[in-house]
């Protein structure tokens, strides 16, 4: 398990608000420095495990820095937009924005084709 996976078990298990703060920023610093196969690794494992426990802000937040770091996986993308409309319809702006632009990838590079 990595350094930011931990984190963010630990962030979901940490039992009080004080610690609870704590064990966030240790999450959000992890996240900041983390690589897009760490980011993946984690988001795979809080989805297998944690799915409805898992701020929508910190999956938004994971998403938004493996886009950056890949930004022209298609697929990384596409699984944001598919976890912002399980979110409600707070984020579909959004999800339809990463949409169209998966789709503007496939028409006009070379797509990267994973995120695990």
């Amino acid at each position: 398990m990595n350094p930011l996976t931990q984190s963010a078990i630990e962030f979901l298990d940490s039992p009080d608000d004080l610690e609870k703060a704590d064990s966030e920023h240790r999450f959000v610093e992890a996240l900041t420095f983390s690589t897009f196969d760490e980011i993946v690794e984690m988001l795979n494992a809080i989805d297998a495990e944690y799915w409805t426990e898992f701020p929508v802000w910190a999956r938004n937040l994971a998403y938004r820095l493996a886009s950056l770091l890949e930004p022209k996986n298609v697929a990384i993308k596409e699984r944001a937009a598919i976890g912002m409309r399980s979110f409600g319809p707070d984020w579909d702006a959004e999800a339809d924005r990463l949409e169209a632009d998966a789709k503007k990838i496939r028409r006009t590079h070379r797509e990267v084709a994973y995120a695990h």
